[in-house]
């Protein structure tokens, strides 16, 4: 019960629906048990006892039990499915906080299908087991306490016959149970990879089919649904293994009871009534010992799916806010590293390696170099998207981890590399950071990114919507919507993460040009694979494995004859069109 322990606060808000569940199935069990007295009654009292007169009274009495068992049954499954909902509500709304809340390093290493999964199988699972699981348990424990205690009123000597086969029964229980929770573990762990394969291959789908790929995803999904599969038939066999010799125990008992209690009938020493009775009664108490593989598979299942939400709950937030945060209110955006160092794993090669810069109010600052250089770890720390592991980075003076995070990205526009675009209209995409925008800022805001024009060519405009992840746009559009987006929350450093890669050159220059008038008084930081995206910049930082190796602006850089160097003759093939630069520096 370790799993729901540590769950308890997101379920023990609602133990009053718990409670009331609970007290309407204590009568729903009392009611049950009551039948076969009833039913004792009037085999000895009325029939054999020929007291017919007691037939309206007794006719009263039972449907008095079946009113009672009816309302009680249904607010015990009413308010029994209250809690589970309630519970899951919660439950799932923290594990959306929480995921809002952890930082790039754990997305760097979960995958989008499985989270999918837990939020969705494994919390209605966990769901099924507080709002029918343990009310059954609850439920079979009430039934076999009030079963045996008619039993034992009635006749101890059968009594104690049917209980001689309840150790045997609880052995076979418990070794179910063993069995049976690391199988179903491994069921919900690959549920999670087959649900991932689908995620990557419906949102790969485009790459899939250029390559004619699809024989080949077919087998790979089919391997995963094996692996599904077999996991699923291990669990059979074993509920195939042990269900069927908890049955034959209960019929052993049944048999017992049906000598024993036929020999104590001829020689008087129970009633015809009573054996009926203990026929119905016997059933009410091993058909819930052994409904109870049933209660223990609900369970393990709950089980695993409660371990997989916990690892999510329990994940440590890399990224700590500091308990008394200053609120960067007046953010000039003055970014400073000093000597910092960032590795992503643990003894892996170092992401970056003793950055040293300073970037005053208003300056821009270009990033240029191979892939996997550094260039994208610079600018995800200064929004603290990753902690450095030596050295410290700072906004206006001020180490950013004083800052309140929240209120400190919303000073740093950020338009990443590959823009991302909700399913939502395209008012409300760039709109995204700064939901208070009238409408008059947001096309200001799409004109400064070159995106106001093909916007009004789309049927509905700025209220059109969009599908998946932007899907009807060009990559240039997608971008410049992004931009439009970063623009609009009026940042103070502003990070263009090789922001017009997707677009022609034409479109390029109009951007480049209306981001002239947008950097002025921001800090800017732009990432560019193209040397005209950044031979403006104030400083340009030239990478290599992690490393500053070139430092300076475009001119001073090209007279250098370095590895920046060795970047424009690359991007600028024509010779003339070099020598041309060249007679301009001079």
């Amino acid at each position: 019960m370790e799993t729901f322990k540590k769950l308890k606060q997101y379920y023990w808000p609602y133990k009053l629906y718990f409670f009331i569940s609970l007290l309407s199935l204590f009568f729903v069990v009392v009611t049950t048990v009551a039948y076969p007295i009833v039913m004792q009654i009037t085999v000895d009292d009325i029939i054999r006892g020929e007291n017919y007169e007691l037939v309206p009274l007794v006719s009263l009495i039972f449907i008095g039990i079946m009113v009672v068992k009816s309302v009680a049954t249904f607010f015990h499954q009413f308010m029994g499915d209250y809690f589970g909902i309630s519970t899951v509500f919660n439950l799932r709304d923290s594990l959306y906080k929480k995921l809002q809340r952890l930082s790039f390093h754990y997305y760097d290493n979960a995958k989008t299908g499985d989270l999918m999964s837990r939020l969705t199988a494994d919390v209605e699972l966990f769901r099924f087991f507080l709002s029918f699981g343990f009310s059954e348990l609850v439920r079979i424990t009430l039934l076999v306490i009030g079963s045996l205690s008619v039993m034992f009123y009635y006749s101890i000597p059968l009594a104690l016959i049917t209980m001689a086969s309840m150790p045997f029964l609880i052995i076979v229980v418990r070794k179910f149970d063993r069995k049976v929770h690391p199988a179903f573990r491994k069921i919900r762990k690959s549920f999670g990879r087959l649900n991932t394969r689908v995620q990557e291959n419906i949102s790969g789908m485009n790459t899939v089919k250029s390559l004619s790929r699809e024989d080949f995803e077919i087998g790979r999904f089919a391997d995963k649904g094996d692996n599904y599969r077999q996991h699923y038939l291990n669990t059979a066999r074993i509920w195939s293994k042990y269900f069927p010799l908890m049955e034959f125990i209960g019929n052993i008992c049944v048999i017992s009871l049906l000598g024993v209690g036929g020999y104590l009938v001829m020689t008087g020493g129970i009633e015809i009534g009573v054996i009926i009775a203990y026929f119905s009664l016997i059933w009410y108490l091993v058909g819930p010992l052994m409904n109870f593989g049933f209660v223990i598979n609900n369970f393990s299942q709950s089980k695993a799916a409660g371990e997989r939400l916990l690892e999510i709950l329990e994940s440590e937030d890399e990224i700590k806010e500091s308990s008394n945060p200053v609120q960067p209110n007046d953010v000039k955006g003055h970014v400073t590293f000093k000597d910092v160092t960032l590795t992503y794993v643990k003894d892996d090669d170092q992401a970056l390696k003793n950055i040293t810069f300073d970037a005053p109010p208003g300056k821009t600052v270009g990033l240029i170099g191979a892939t996997g250089s550094g260039k994208t770890s610079i600018t995800q720390l200064i929004t603290r998207f990753y902690e450095p592991e030596h050295g410290e980075v700072l906004l206006d003076g001020r180490s950013i981890d004083q800052y309140s995070l929240k209120e400190m990205r919303q000073h740093i526009g950020f338009v990443l590399q590959e823009p991302f675009l909700f399913s939502t209209s395209i008012k409300d995409n760039i709109a995204y950071g700064n939901p208070e925008a009238s409408m008059d800022e947001i096309i200001d805001a799409a004109k400064r990114a070159q995106a106001h024009d093909f916007i009004m060519e789309m049927p509905e405009g700025y209220d059109t919507l969009l599908g998946e992840r932007g899907m009807g746009l060009s990559g240039g559009q997608k971008q410049r919507i992004s931009i439009a987006r970063a623009i609009l929350i009026n940042p103070k450093v502003l990070v263009l993460d090789d922001a017009t890669s997707a677009v022609d050159m034409e479109t390029e220059f109009k951007i480049q040009k209306a981001l002239k008038e947008v950097m002025k008084g921001r800090t800017t930081f732009i990432i560019a694979h193209r040397i005209s995206s950044l031979k403006h910049a104030d400083e340009i930082l030239v990478l290599e494995d992690g490393a500053i190796v070139e430092r300076g602006q475009h001119d001073d850089l090209l007279d250098n004859g370095g590895p920046y160097q060795r970047i424009y003759d690359i991007q600028y093939q024509d010779k003339e069109a070099i020598l041309g630069e060249n007679k301009q520096h001079a």
